[in-house]
């Protein structure tokens, strides 16, 4: 049966949690995973940036994280994301647009790496952002996806 949980142990961003599960299920059903278990945590920079620093020594804060969970053998998909709010809210206000959108897009950009899609060579980003456009529009956001 599909979960998503939710954490948002910030006060930077208030986080819609209904529209954020609504997000998960419309992006995984669309991608055909039919079982699922997501785990999503807004955080502040302080917290993804140490998390980013042990584990891809990164010494920065980050967008987001995406840990796969479990084996990748089973028929459940699972997986933790870890979304920096403050990223996001200098990202929106740098670029322009609303805060939930960046997020929103975070989350997505979350969803297709642990769905197998991959964003370390050209032509495998063009399809990611592809794939990132088609879920912004089809949840009613502006297309903030990177050209």
């Amino acid at each position: 049966m599909p979960k998503v949980s939710i954490a948002t142990p910030q006060e930077i961003v208030e986080i819609d949690r209904g529209k954020m599960r609504e997000l998960v299920r419309t992006v995984l059903a669309g991608e055909k995973i039919p079982d699922f278990e997501i785990s999503l945590a807004f955080v502040d920079n302080p917290t993804i940036h140490r998390l980013n620093k042990r584990f891809l020594d990164h010494d920065e804060p980050t967008d987001v994280l995406t840990f796969p969970l479990g084996d990748g053998g089973g028929k459940k998909l699972a997986g933790e994301l870890v979304l920096g709010v403050e990223v996001a809210k200098e990202q929106a206000e740098e670029r322009g647009h609303d805060v939930h959108a960046e997020l929103a897009l975070y989350v997505i950009h979350g969803l297709l790496h642990l769905c197998g899609y991959d964003d370390k060579a050209p032509k495998l980003e063009r399809e990611m952002r592809q794939r990132e456009r088609h879920w912004l529009g089809t949840l009613g956001y502006p297309d903030i996806a990177e050209k």
